[in-house]
Order: C-alpha cells, then sequence, then structure tokens
C-alpha cells in the first residue's frame, strides 16, 4: 500500500497541471477539440482508483531485454535513416547523419525531485557521453517525464538546437540555456536546420510543471523531415480529428512514433487508448508505427506491458506494421526489420495474464 501511495503522490507530481485552478486569461493555450479540466469529482475519482486498482505487474518482475549502444557505434553510424528507442518518448534518430533526440529524460525518475516520483525500469542503453553531436532536441511540452531539468544541463554542450512550442523555451533560457540555441515555434509553423526540417504539429494535451502555471506554455507533436524519410513524433496526445488533417497535409510518414501507453478511461481525452494510438498511425498515413511512451515508468494504472501487447493485436487486425525493437536496438527507419514481441516473454514471468479492464 505505502508504494501504491508513493506512485500515486509521484505521479501528481509530475502531471500536477492536471489539478490546477481553471482559468480564463487569454495568455492561456487551449486545444482545438476539447478543454480538458480535472473537476473536483474528477481528481476523486482518479484518487479513488489509484487506492482500489488491483495490478498484477506494474513494474517487470525482472530486468528488460536491452541492448546497450556505444560511442563507436554512433559515430559510425547506420548508413541510412535509424532511430533508437531509449525509453519512454527519448528517441535517438539519424536522418541524413545527423543526430536528432526527442524529449530526452536521463533522470533515474521523472518527477520534479529524484527522492520520490516515478522510477524507471531500465538503465539507460547508453551513457550520455556516448552521445555524438545532436543536431536538434525536440520537446514536445513541459511536464516531467518530457522535460528533465538535469539531461538538458548536461545535453547542452552537444545540442545545436534546442527546438519547443511556444514559451517552453522560457523553461530552457531559466536553466541558463544561451536564447540563440532555443527555436519555438506554434502550430503548422516550421524551422529547418541544416537539412532537417521540423513542424510544430497540434496535440491534444495540457501542459505545466506547478501549481499555477497550467497551460502556460504550448503543446506540440513534430513532423521531422529528411532526405532520407519522414518521421512523426506524437509527444503525448489525446486521439483527436488532428491526426487526419496532420496525415493529410504532409501525405504519409515513413515511421510513427505514438504515444501507447500512461492510458485510462478516466484522462483518455489526453492519453490515447492503445487501439486509439493505431488509429492515429491510420490516420496520419503511416508506413510502420514505433509504440512510446511505455516500458519505462509506471505513470498509470495498467500492467507496464499492457500498451504493447493492446497496441500489437490492434495493429494484427487492421493490418498494421508494428516495429517494437527492444530498448536500444537500431530500427532501419525505411525498411524496419520484422521485430518480436519481446514482452511476452516477460509476461510469463508476471502472477497473472494481462488484464485490459483499464
Amino acid at each position: 500500500m505505502r508504494l501504491r501511495w508513493l506512485a500515486l503522490a509521484g505521479v501528481l507530481l509530475m502531471s500536477v497541471g492536471v489539478f490546477s485552478a481553471c482559468s480564463t486569461q487569454e495568455e492561456k493555450f487551449r486545444n482545438t477539440s476539447v478543454d480538458f479540466r480535472a473537476q473536483p469529482g474528477n481528481v476523486v475519482d482518479m484518487i479513488k482508483a489509484y487506492v482500489r486498482a488491483e495490478r498484477a505487474a506494474p513494474v517487470p518482475a525482472g530486468p528488460l531485454p536491452l541492448r546497450t549502444i556505444s560511442a563507436e557505434e554512433l559515430a559510425r553510424g547506420q548508413g541510412e535513416a535509424t532511430v533508437y528507442r531509449l525509453g519512454h518518448s527519448t528517441v535517438l534518430m539519424r536522418l541524413d547523419g545527423e543526430y536528432v533526440l526527442t524529449d530526452p529524460v536521463f533522470s533515474e525518475r521523472a518527477s520534479p525531485v529524484q527522492w520520490m516520483g516515478p522510477k524507471r525500469f531500465h538503465p539507460l542503453p547508453l551513457e550520455l557521453e556516448a552521445l555524438p553531436r545532436i543536431k536538434a532536441v525536440v520537446i514536445s511540452h513541459d511536464h516531467y517525464d518530457h522535460l528533465d531539468k538535469a539531461s538538458v544541463l548536461a545535453l547542452d554542450s552537444k545540442v545545436e538546437r534546442f527546438i519547443t512550442p511556444l514559451k517552453v523555451g522560457n523553461h530552457l533560457r531559466r536553466w541558463g540555456i544561451a536564447s540563440d540555441k532555443i527555436v519555438e515555434l506554434d502550430w503548422w509553423q516550421s524551422v529547418s536546420v541544416g537539412s532537417l526540417k521540423f513542424t510544430a504539429t497540434p496535440a491534444q494535451h495540457f501542459s505545466g510543471r506547478g501549481l499555477t502555471d497550467r497551460d502556460e506554455t504550448l503543446w506540440a507533436s513534430w513532423a521531422i523531415e529528411s532526405h532520407e524519410a519522414r518521421i512523426f513524433f506524437s509527444g503525448d496526445s489525446g486521439y483527436f480529428s488532428g491526426f487526419k488533417e496532420i496525415g493529410e497535409r504532409f501525405g504519409s510518414f515513413d515511421l510513427t512514433l505514438i504515444e501507447t501507453g500512461a492510458y485510462n478511461h478516466l484522462w483518455s481525452q489526453i492519453h490515447m487508448l492503445p487501439e486509439q494510438s493505431v488509429q492515429a498511425h491510420l490516420d496520419l498515413r503511416g508506413k510502420a508505427m514505433l509504440p512510446i511512451h511505455n516500458s519505462t515508468f509506471d505513470l498509470a494504472l495498467h500492467d507496464w506491458y499492457e500498451p504493447l501487447e493492446r497496441a500489437a493485436i490492434a495493429a494484427e487486425k487492421f493490418g498494421v506494421r508494428l516495429a517494437t525493437p527492444i530498448i536500444g536496438a537500431p530500427l532501419n527507419v525505411r525498411t524496419p526489420a520484422e521485430t518480436l514481441a519481446w514482452w511476452r516473454e516477460e509476461m510469463l514471468r508476471e502472477p497473472a495474464q494481462l488484464a485490459t479492464s483499464q
């Protein structure tokens, strides 16, 4: 019970903006389809759900399979567009010979403090010192499991540009990142860094890192284009019509990195269920889908392996090519090799079968 309460406290700290007071001030950012506001009754329901939840496997029973990435491997490159999933929503990609990093979180906990909050299930597949020069770090929004101060500061000397939604750059400037390294974009605005083009696209979520800054910074998904490939990075989002519009505007994506985890029917407006994640991929006209935002932190009420299992079932039903490499394994963007459902072997260690009631 104590661990459950600590987990709840950590999640509330990480996404405290959900419970902050509603504001009608003009400077607040808004979603296009819904205005997600947790009323007192919703908060009570969420707390009750955490207290009453009976989960077979909130965290893995043993070490997860992981592939170590060396500095030599990254310096050598793979020769073609390649992505490495480093954990949660942190993805390292090599495009046109340059490296791009999304939502870097290298700390032990996704939390404002490192003595409490969601703790990672697995070690990092590489040391920060092993990272090469990074052409751009792309940030989706300012929640603690996507924007980590310690990681940003540790990466600063390696990064040419930090690309963020509007006003997220204010956090970086307060931390000491030089203003000329920061680019802030509104939805549908673009910036090119070398041969790479980054477009901020809509998402259905919210923002805030404290009790008083709800929705003062923008959240976004991202279209990343290079000569070699086109990649979509969802950040965090509920399912909405914006995915179809993005797909129509861009035509198709070689690979979609889609949020698939930390969901529940109580907050499905801002975090997709796995079946919705697969539908978002179809709306985006993606060729292959890599589920992210899972298998690193315990941020909801489902078992740790449920997001991947449910996504795999939905992908098979709709003929979607699902890429599920183990953490640290390279994935060719244009021609992703078949990957195994590695979590199913881990499920055999768990005391009960998959629960899909959330």
